[in-house]
C-alpha cells in the first residue's frame, strides 16, 4: 500500500476503520474511512476514498 507518512510522527503504520455520518436533517449519510496511526493515534480522514494516495 502506498500511504503517506502520519504527519505528526512520520510513522506509516495505521489501523483502517469506517465511520458513517448522518447529514444535518437524516437524510443522508456519508460514509468515511479513517487511517489511525498507531504509533500517535492521529487520524487521517478519507471521504468517500477519493484521495491522492491509494490505499486498500
Amino acid at each position: 500500500m502506498n500511504l503517506p507518512p502520519c504527519p505528526l510522527c512520520q510513522n506509516t503504520d495505521y489501523e483502517q476503520q469506517q465511520e458513517r455520518t448522518d447529514g444535518r436533517w437524516g437524510f443522508t449519510t456519508h460514509v468515511k474511512t479513517l487511517l489511525v496511526c498507531t504509533r500517535c493515534r492521529y487520524v487521517l480522514t478519507f471521504y468517500d476514498r477519493n484521495s491522492i494516495w491509494d490505499f486498500d
